[in-house]
């Protein structure tokens, strides 16, 4: 066994779960994320070294019923690594519902199963990531602005799980009746003797969650020293962003449990040709794919409608697949995308073949997922960006990957990755996992390294 393992962490979507990784790498910690529950004779003969353990998951897309049977061992596999703290890390703007990826009923879950009666600590903010959580409200970046959640221009839309309550503890409420408590941004400021006293104040009152707004480094700093001290107390439970890791390594690095300065990470090297497969129809995600447009990528919209089709999906791979290869063969750059933005026309063509928006995000994602298996297996590419949290999920368990590690950054919460696998062909396969809303509009120039 090598050094001490410090966090246990599953990810509800691929690219949060980079995001996560990423929060912890930066600071010098080996991190490594695996798609299922890595065995403990896994980690111990070839892990030996890494001090963080997450897994990658999909619960953003489940049901309750599906958390229950495909989640919950993963959740006991991932607390029996012998971290003190184990996350169950959700998007940074926390969208969810009572019928899909109920963030509640993963808290219920735990409770249940996994915390003893112990209040679980909940950190939605992120400021790497521009997501604030102020008096419990809590506000998101779209672009040069900030949005209070509710009236945020992607997420108050948002196709599966639309977000109409910026109150986390309200939000919450429709999906869990834990009781809750507020570390609010006053808790929070002054010197460490006070912001105890406020914490022994909400704790007396016995939640079962401890929410903690987030607006600035020093009250980040704060509430991860509060999570740290109770977990040497006994093994915590944290529901949240990427928000926890920086939260956590913040007060690692002040306390010199880790080294003070970031990471140094090699530099992207440059490849003639990307890849890049799209199932986001975030309005960031369609500004960067016109950016594409007109530096050298070819852009090909994929026919969602009949993917998800099966009496019309492999006569519509088969045409896009071989539109794509021929581009590709030419030494071109190669964008596949299923939307462009909110107000695609194809996304109400193809959800109307679907009964509900899970499916679709299985359906899509792994036809979008062998698409690009096919591709880097014609031509050997080394490299590929997929775009879209639910699209990432699905699409990344194609590829025959079984962990990742971060290689390079390319832009908070997205970085570049490089895959581990049992089949050499795909063994090193560099891939970046993009949210909708991350990046900044030449993000796939970024990714092709110029």
């Amino acid at each position: 066994m090598g050094p001490s393992r410090l966090l246990a962490f599953y990810g509800d979507d691929f690219t949060g779960s980079t995001d996560a990784m990423e929060a912890l790498a930066q600071s010098g910690l080996r991190t490594v994320l695996f798609l299922s529950a890595p065995s403990r004779e896994l980690l111990d003969a070839r892990f030996s070294d890494v001090r963080c353990v997450g897994v990658a998951g999909t619960s953003r897309a489940m049901s309750p019923a599906e958390m229950d049977a495909e989640l919950a061992p993963v959740l006991r596999a991932l607390r029996d690594v012998g971290a003190p703290i184990l996350h169950y890390k959700v998007c940074s703007t926390f969208d969810s519902s009572p019928t899909i990826g109920s963030i509640g009923h993963v808290i219920d879950m735990a409770r249940r199963d996994l915390v003893d009666g112990r209040t679980i600590s909940v950190l939605a903010g992120s400021p790497p990531l521009r997501r604030y959580t102020v008096f419990g409200q809590h506000f998101a970046a779209a672009g040069d602005e900030i949005h209070r959640l509710d009236r945020h221009p992607t997420m108050s839309r948002h196709p599966v799980t639309p977000m109409d309550e910026a109150d986390l503890r309200v939000h919450l409420s429709r999906q869990t009746s834990a009781s809750s408590a507020l570390m609010n941004v006053v808790d929070l400021d002054g010197d460490t003797a006070h912001v105890d006293a406020r914490f022994a104040a909400r704790m007396r009152e016995r939640p079962d969650l401890l929410l903690y707004d987030v607006l600035d480094d020093a009250r980040l700093r704060a509430a991860g020293r509060l999570i740290w001290e109770e977990s040497q107390r006994a093994p915590h439970f944290a529901v949240g962003s990427s928000g926890v890791g920086y939260a956590l390594t913040a007060h690692w690095r002040a306390t010199g449990m880790i080294p003070a300065a970031r990471a140094v990470l090699p530099p992207i090297a440059p490849v003639k040709q990307l890849l890049v497969m799209s199932g986001s129809a975030s309005p960031m995600t369609a500004q960067q794919i016109a950016w594409a447009a007109q530096n050298g990528f070819d852009t090909i919209r994929a026919p969602a409608a009949d993917l998800v089709q099966p009496a019309l999906a492999e006569s519509a791979r088969r045409t896009l697949f071989d539109a794509a290869l021929a581009s590709l063969s030419a030494g071109k750059s190669v964008l596949i995308y299923s939307a462009a933005g909110p107000d695609d026309p194809g996304i109400r063509a193809t959800r109307e073949h679907i009964a509900d928006g899970s499916s679709t995000a299985r359906l899509l994602g792994a036809a979008m997922g062998r698409m690009t298996r096919d591709l880097l297996l014609q031509t050997g590419l080394r490299r590929v960006v997929i775009a879209g949290g639910d699209t990432s999920s699905f699409a990344t368990r194609e590829l025959g990957l079984y962990a990742l590690e971060m290689r390079a950054e390319l832009t908070p919460g997205a970085p570049l990755c490089v895959g581990y696998s049992n089949d050499p062909r795909f063994d090193g396969l560099e891939i970046a996992l993009k949210g909708g809303q991350m990046g900044g509009v030449d993000y796939f120039g970024r990714a092709r390294g110029g």
